[in-house]
């Protein structure tokens, strides 16, 4: 979707960016996606009267934070793309407790911590994606899950147009889900960490990075694990177990290093990958009776 010059000078005005026909497909881990014109919220303050504006003419928009866990539709896309670009490292710690802007680096903000003593989300180093993206979805590896050091969140709420801060025990986090909806933007988090030495934070970190290098397509285009664990269960090993590895639909493919990670080993299309998708689930419906729910968010026209 295009938007009017008059609306792109207002939002000029608002301290926001207007980048015309962006590749989605370039801006996430997957490479795949089709072009819309991009909104980068350079101004937290004035996030509530740029949504405002969207809602006033009708422009229809979808938040997109590190692009490492969406699979977006190819084409000229019906909704604009709101971004909050990283303005530098956005974190500074007190005590325990570190604060980190959404738009920092996952990755980054596990090693600020550490550097500072910091421990408890050794696992999530090697978790792709942005602060954000990680409290949007509780991100989780190797026993470490975001949601338990969470103590507050500052963030857009769509439903009261205002810029809000939720307490960490007000907001639900379960396996790969929080009770955020989809127009929250978060803005910054306060993280609780245990106390930990430097040296024991690397140690733990270089093991789980060797588990990552050994099991995972790191030099693949994927969007992590694209489907969630059922109860009890394992959907790498189910669709492993079913012989599915290197089974694919055009450039898009089931990794043959790990079961439930999809990669494009070329120029796949959405659609070729939501075939992959489907043939896979049908496939361990039919023999376990499983129903596999998407952890990739799917961005449809």
């Amino acid at each position: 979707m295009r938007v009017s010059d008059k609306v792109a000078t207002r939002l000029g005005e608002l301290g926001a960016e207007l980048r015309r026909g962006v590749s989605l497909a370039e801006q996430t881990s997957l490479g795949i996606g089709g072009t819309a014109d991009e909104i980068l919220l350079r101004r937290y303050e004035a996030i509530p009267q740029i949504m405002r504006l969207l809602a006033e003419k009708k422009i229809p928009h979808k938040f997109l934070g590190a692009g490492t866990n969406v699979l977006v539709a190819d084409g000229e896309l019906p909704f604009v793309v709101l971004h909050l670009p990283s303005t530098g490292p956005g974190m500074r710690v007190e005590g325990n407790v570190a604060y980190v802007d959404a738009a920092a680096d996952l990755g980054a903000a596990v090693t600020f911590c550490a550097k500072h003593d910091l421990g408890g989300m050794e696992g999530l180093i090697g978790v792709p994606g942005s602060v954000g993206g990680a409290l949007r979805m509780n991100a989780g590896a190797y026993g470490t899950q975001i949601g338990p050091h969470v103590r507050e969140v500052e963030l857009y709420r769509a439903a009261t147009d205002e810029i809000e801060t939720l307490r960490g025990s007000d907001i639900c986090f379960d396996y790969r889900h929080t009770s955020f909806v989809s127009d929250d933007v978060m803005l910054r988090v306060k993280l609780e960490l245990p106390p930990k030495p430097y040296k024991e934070i690397l140690a733990d970190i270089k093991v789980c990075n060797e588990k990552r290098r050994g099991s995972q397509p790191l030099n693949q285009k994927s969007a992590g694990c694209i489907f969630k664990n059922p109860p009890g269960g394992s959907a790498g090993r189910m669709i492993d177990e079913l012989g599915l590895k290197g089974h694919r639909v055009g450039d898009a493919m089931v990794s043959d290093r790990h079961a439930n990670f999809f990669v494009n080993v070329g120029r796949s299309a959405c659609t070729d990958m939501l075939k992959l998708m489907d043939e896979v689930r049908e496939r361990v419906h039919t023999a376990y009776g499983i129903e596999l729910e998407n952890e990739v968010i799917v961005w449809q026209n």
